[in-house]
């Protein structure tokens, strides 16, 4: 089945490069890696220009301006939906997702509808995070689960494989979340739609290079989107 990996990235130059390569030994010949750069200052775009003109697997989107997390991979969806992939995976380019774990979710996804690397199943775990940012991290995953009754233990993780079928149904075009809260949206919906989910365990490392993109507005949305979610699921207003 024909495999995209979207790839979203703001000043990601140091780590663009090694990720790129990394991803094009683990992928099938058939298989493109999407970089959707939002006009990064510091030159990650150009560098995304070179590796597809060095890499007819390597495909680009670019974007404006800085716009979230939410509607840089919707880009990143359409344009592979439109390309015909059959499998749509999504990652952190810095790292903190191994690239050796992609051919386990492609695998995973034969008998899967939507593919999690999980944090926090039996066999997952957190590298270099202290405990504060431990805490905050598995707090919220809880506080989604509880609040949604959603049957997953890391609502908020980012590395995801798609079957096209779930992108298709879920609406994409109603989904408006910018930041992280992108993702418990995303799962949720699929959950909600019937379809089936499975997370597997992976090892979370933080980025070695680069700064993180957390901020105290991506967390507030976080909070405030998940009841809103729960809410538009009991009027029947989700698909």
């Amino acid at each position: 089945m024909r495999t995209y990996v979207c790839l979203p990235t703001y000043n990601e130059r140091e780590n663009l490069e090694p990720m790129v390569r990394a991803l094009l030994e683990r992928l099938g010949p058939d298989d493109r890696v999407l970089v959707i750069d939002d006009s990064s200052p510091d030159g990650t775009g150009e560098l995304a220009d070179r590796l597809a003109d060095e890499h007819e697997r390597v495909e680009v989107l670019h974007r404006p301006e800085k716009d979230g997390l939410g509607p840089a991979y919707l880009a990143g969806f359409d344009h592979a939906l439109a390309d015909g992939a059959e499998l749509i995976l999504e990652m952190d380019c810095d790292f903190s997702h191994d690239p050796d774990d992609v051919p386990r979710l492609i695998a995973a996804a034969t008998d899967a509808d939507l593919v999690l690397g999980s944090r926090y199943v039996s066999g997952g775990r957190i590298e270099n995070w202290g405990l504060a940012r431990r805490f905050v991290s598995r707090a919220g995953s809880c506080y989604a689960q509880t609040l949604l009754w959603a049957p997953v233990k890391d609502l908020t993780g980012g590395f995801k494989c798609y079957r096209r079928e779930v992108l298709e149904r879920i609406d994409l075009g109603s989904v408006s979340s910018r930041g992280y809260a992108f993702q418990i949206e995303t799962t949720y919906r699929a959950l909600r739609a019937g379809f089936r989910v499975v997370e597997l365990p992976i090892t979370f490392a933080d980025r070695e290079a680069g700064n993180s993109k957390m901020s105290g507005p991506i967390v507030l949305e976080a909070i405030w989107r998940v009841p809103y979610l729960g809410l538009l699921a009991l009027l029947g207003r989700l698909r």
